[in-house]
């Protein structure tokens, strides 16, 4: 082997430890993401970190109302004979999680990881939906039964398929 061989593998190798010591400082700034949250109709589903909080913080009263008028979120279209099927982590589902149709509460608190909810109900006026979507919000608490404390939101809108 020459000496210029040498050479250029020693700088490939120090370019490597380079290149994977830099993709370990880069993951060490990350955030650790908040839990997920599912949405499934039919086939099609839709995931989302908590919109809001999510991290095991009670957030305040003014940033949930806030929080339940953002307009970024990602929708599903549901056929009103589907059922819909809403997934949460376990770490979401150990604290206490509740379903919220625009806002107000539409189920009891779980524990469970998994619920369902026939697709009528999201565009019915009995149930307080309005028109063609609805804004659905999975509230996290605080692991109390029944709990007023909000730690994270999850929030999708609900399109009809006509």
């Amino acid at each position: 082997m020459t000496l210029l061989q040498s050479a250029v593998r020693r700088r490939r190798a120090l370019a490597a430890a380079g290149a994977v010591s830099a993709g370990l400082l880069v993951l060490s700034a990350c955030d650790k993401p908040t839990p997920m949250a599912t949405i499934t109709v039919g086939s099609s589903s839709v995931s989302e970190e908590a919109t809001c909080g999510g991290e095991g913080d009670a957030l305040k009263t003014p940033d949930v109302t806030k929080c339940l008028k953002d307009t970024g979120i990602k929708s599903i279209t549901v056929d009103p004979d589907e059922t819909v099927r809403f997934g949460v982590d376990p770490e979401v589902a150990d604290k206490r999680w509740t379903i919220l149709m625009n806002g107000q509460p539409l189920t009891e608190d779980s524990d469970k990881t998994y619920r369902t909810i026939p697709g009528s109900v999201f565009f019915n006026a009995q149930y307080g939906a309005q028109g063609d979507s609805t804004l659905v919000s999975i509230k996290a608490g605080d692991g109390k039964k029944q709990s007023q404390t909000v730690t994270g939101l999850w929030s999708f809108k609900l399109k009809k398929d006509d």
